[in-house]
């Protein structure tokens, strides 16, 4: 089958649109008309700087459609359904999948294809495409491991619920699941992209009482109280960001997220926690970066650094539950979506993404009509 997809031919090479060949489903696999797919910053990141993806490749990984088709060993999910994707890759069968722990899979390659099987996508002359973290979602078709794959209701939007896929469960999933924010906590937020709102939002669910949003762009502070943030603090270069968060709190937060990935908002965030504070990071740093980190401050201190992937969630509970909760209208997603593009606006869409004045651009015209 033909699919028309954005591809990626070599490290920073940028996105250009390309027909592609689609191999028909096997196995456990899924195939997916995608109608939403969502640029988020860590697919720029591995197409620019790489993550350990060969190339040519497709990325995309907040992905939601209808099912077309599905390997014979498929259970639980069948033609028709609507559905969202994710990057969470998990066997189902370590040690860490059976203790609940997906987003700790131990052999998340058992979700792709083996030796000898054929690509899941290539290119007219036969050369193999990467569907990369296992979806390729900048595609008007993408071919998914059902482990990957969540069904949800027909009447959630698709630009919602492809935002569910990632920017949500990473962003609440890391204020519920991995920070445990707890009733009457104070937390603050570094970087406001679709992730980093996220984090306000699970922050607000979880019961904090106090909310610090933290960014250099106007604009998307003032979106951060419509996400329950209850103070925001512009990082103009002037502003020395700590005080104020300190000053707010009265000596710091209890939680501060880091959603940027760069070793001076890391070390704010470090800086920013009161004693027994927490540092939880999110933000992808560029290869081969360090912070420095004085052992005896965190021992007097005794706060805690910790790395956070994917909001430690199960896809298969936490994405219907995020859905319920935007249904009920207790989780603001519609005011993510900064614009709706075409397939041949990826480029664009991700150097708009880099001015950091958007939140979420989200694929909805594939075809190009």
């Amino acid at each position: 089958m033909r699919t028309r997809a954005s591809i990626v031919t070599a490290l920073g090479a940028g996105f250009e649109t390309e027909d592609l060949e689609i191999d028909d489903p096997i196995g456990r696999e899924v195939l997916i008309e995608v109608k939403a797919s969502g640029l988020c910053h860590s697919d720029l990141h591995a197409a620019t700087t790489g993550l350990g993806f060969p190339f040519p490749a497709v990325f995309g990984h907040e992905i939601a459609g209808v099912v077309r088709s599905v390997g014979p060993e498929t259970t639980g999910i069948v033609p028709g359904q609507h559905v969202v994707a994710s990057l969470v890759q998990f066997c189902g069968d370590c040690a860490a999948c059976r203790s609940d722990r997906t987003y700790q899979c131990e052999r998340p390659a058992e979700t792709g294809r083996g030796d000898g099987e054929a690509p899941r996508l290539r290119r007219a002359d036969g050369q193999p495409v990467v569907a990369a973290f296992g979806t390729g979602g900048f595609s008007e078709l993408c071919l998914v491991h059902e482990n990957q794959v969540v069904v949800v209701s027909d009447d959630l939007p698709f630009p919602v619920a492809a935002i569910l896929g990632c920017a949500t469960i990473t962003g609440a999933g890391a204020a519920i699941n991995s920070a445990g924010v707890r009733v009457g906590d104070s937390v603050a937020v570094i970087g406001l992209g679709g992730v980093g709102l996220n984090v306000i939002s699970g922050a607000r669910l979880a019961g904090a009482t106090t909310i610090v949003a933290i960014d250099a762009q106007e604009e998307k502070l003032a979106l951060a109280p419509r996400f329950g943030a209850t103070h925001t603090v512009h990082a103009d270069g002037e502003t020395d960001v700590v005080a104020a968060v300190q000053q707010i709190t009265g000596g710091g937060v209890d939680h501060a997220f880091e959603v940027i990935g760069l070793a001076s908002t890391t070390q704010d965030a470090i800086r920013m926690t009161r004693v027994g504070g927490a540092a939880n990071l999110i933000g992808i740093h560029r290869p081969g970066s360090t912070i420095a980190v004085d052992p005896g401050d965190l021992l007097i201190s005794q706060r805690t650094i910790r790395g956070i992937y994917m909001g430690s969630s199960n896809i298969k509970t936490d994405i219907p539950r995020y859905a319920r909760l935007y249904q009920q209208g207790r989780l603001n997603l519609d005011d993510l979506i900064a614009r709706e593009i075409a397939l041949d606006d990826v480029a664009e869409a991700y150097e708009q993404l880099r001015s950091g004045t958007t939140a979420r651009s989200v694929i909805t015209d594939f075809a190009g009509r």
